[in-house]
């Protein structure tokens, strides 16, 4: 009779083999993702995981295993824009209680005599 007691080829006799395929597929697309969205900010910090449950049924001696794998990765950050809302509610990039000092030439006052 044969005994199977290690996790490890538990998990690898799941679905022919289909279980721990998909499980290696979702946590190196997991790490990939992360990476990515960490760049080359030496101490930029982005967490995701993997999981994997196994759901056990027995019945008259015999076991049922199913599985689910689930991967949590965090969504792309996104800028922000920034604008000043105007009385009408409109949008303005121009801070409304301020004068354009580049809005064109002004009027030159002629200099006084000395």
């Amino acid at each position: 009779m044969k005994r199977i007691r290690d996790a490890q080829t538990i998990i690898g006799m799941l679905e022919g083999g289909e279980v721990a395929a998909v499980l290696g597929s979702e946590i190196t697309e997991t790490l990939s993702k992360l990476k990515e969205l960490s760049g080359d900010r030496p101490k930029s910090k982005v967490k995701g995981s993997v999981s994997l449950k196994i759901n056990l049924e027995v019945e008259a001696g015999t076991a049922t295993i199913t599985c689910d794998i689930d991967s949590k990765r965090p969504k792309p950050q996104r800028g922000s824009s920034f604008y000043w809302v105007l009385d009408d509610g409109s949008l303005s990039t121009e801070h409304p209680q301020q004068t354009d000092m580049f809005n064109g030439p002004r009027e030159a006052r002629p200099r006084a005599a000395e």
